[in-house]
């Protein structure tokens, strides 16, 4: 049967009703945490710290909580996980009934929640596939279903709802965080069970996640789709960091013009996760890529031109598209070629390239906009986003994605097939 036809599995629908309740408390969260660190101090560094930990276990542990995941159970580790937050988040909930809730207790809830965060999202982009039986075609439908509603949850319906949440009390957003990863985690509990990982028990796990590492590294495709994320990220956060001062100083517009302005980009990522599939259907998955990284350099490039707010707005939809599009394509083809046992190391250090890229996008936003102009750093990203596409386009090829997905449909025989054999077991380091 054609895989554009089959319908997604009556696993999924529980999957994606447990990740879009779990992205609306992150929702919640994502708005709360900050207010309640700036009911308790007016300190930037104090409120960095905050911010900052939750980005931490990535940095920290990425590789490994992806070996780790290659060797548990995924759906268990879903839902433990999400049980583990939910008991987390009545620690603050109590403290801050308690009026003793202090900065220090926020950034090691915010980092604990990263932590969960970590295993939780490796586990799912690991357990997906195998659900999906690793079809290119329900990949894609099924991350753009799940991209939608994780941007309509945390980015529309969340943080508002975080802020109206803490007008009724301190206690109240934290708690209705925690009823989401009860909820989530009872759901992802009654999924089906897919086949444990080969475990390889005589192999320490810096070993493994050594071969995840080395795994993406060695491969021209996974290396592409690994470099786009992290080269965005630098570029992104490059426009962040000063986009607030970029509509004030450049466009004229305040507090609630610039929420509009976030809004069109958010806006502009359903767009993108809806066609996506199209996209990867008509132009063929590797060419849609490279056109998706494309776009999103030349709508940062009309952003920076931009001499008023709608055309601002306008090339942040664009942008925000593209983007999208972009986060349904990648994984779903990183999901239907890396052999099941490497799934979680190859995710979690991809993540990690993206998630390591971050800082160094706000430190040049910021030395930019001081000391050239507040324009230059959103010049600068555009730059960025071109040239990674020029560099990218040939290792993310059509030639090369059809040759891979050739290459995961042969079932699996490591004489044959040695590019597809974990390099751990090659002795490889």
């Amino acid at each position: 049967m054609n895989s554009d036809i089959r319908k997604l599995p009556a696993g999924f629908g529980r999957l994606w009703t447990a990740q879009t309740v779990s992205s609306l408390g992150d929702g919640v969260t994502h708005a709360a945490l900050p207010l309640l660190a700036l009911a308790l101090t007016r300190d930037p560094m104090a409120l960095a710290v905050v911010t900052a930990a939750g980005t931490l276990p990535w940095l920290l542990f990425g590789v490994l909580g992806g070996a780790l995941v290659d060797r548990w159970d995924r759906r268990r580790t879903m839902w433990v996980t999400d049980a583990a937050r939910a008991v987390l988040l009545a620690i603050p909930a109590a403290a801050a009934a308690l009026d003793v809730l202090s900065i220090p207790l926020l950034a090691a809830v915010a980092f604990l929640l990263g932590l969960g965060g970590l295993f939780f999202d490796t586990a799912a982009t690991a357990y997906l596939p195998d659900l999906l039986g690793r079809d290119p075609a329900l990949l894609e439908r099924a991350n753009s279903r799940l991209r939608s509603a994780q941007t309509a949850a945390s980015g529309f319906a969340g943080p508002p709802a975080g802020s109206a949440l803490l007008a009724l009390g301190r206690t109240v957003p934290l708690l209705a965080d925690a009823v989401s990863f009860a909820l989530s985690a009872l759901l992802v509990r009654s999924l089906p069970a897919v086949p444990r990982p080969v475990p390889h028990a005589r192999q320490s796990l810096l070993r493994q996640a050594r071969a995840g590492a080395s795994y993406v590294f060695r491969d021209q495709l996974l290396l592409g789709l690994a470099l786009r994320p992290a080269v965005g990220n630098i570029a992104f956060l490059a426009v962040e960091t000063v986009l607030a001062l970029f509509a004030h100083e450049r466009l004229g517009i305040g507090a609630f013009g610039f929420g509009l302005l976030l809004t069109a980009e958010a806006a502009g990522g359903l767009l993108g996760a809806g066609i996506a599939s199209f996209l990867g259907r008509r132009l063929g998955t590797g060419t849609a890529l490279t056109c998706t990284a494309a776009v999103e350099g030349l709508a940062i490039l009309g952003l920076a031109a931009a001499p008023n707010p709608f055309v601002a707005g306008f090339a942040l939809a664009v942008c925000g598209a593209g983007m999208g599009a972009t986060m349904v394509l990648a994984p779903s083809l990183r999901q239907a070629i890396v052999p099941a046992h490497l799934m979680g190391r190859v995710a979690s250090t991809s993540r990690m390239l993206a998630m390591c890229a971050a800082p160094f996008g706000a430190f040049l936003g910021g030395w930019l906009a001081t000391a050239y102009g507040v324009r230059t750093p959103l010049y600068a990203a555009a730059g960025l986003l071109l040239a990674m596409t020029a560099v990218t386009a040939t290792m993310t090829s059509n030639r090369r994605v059809e040759a891979a997905l050739r290459a995961a449909a042969v079932p699996a025989d490591d004489s044959a097939h040695p590019e597809s054999r974990d390099p751990v077991q090659e002795g490889a380091v």
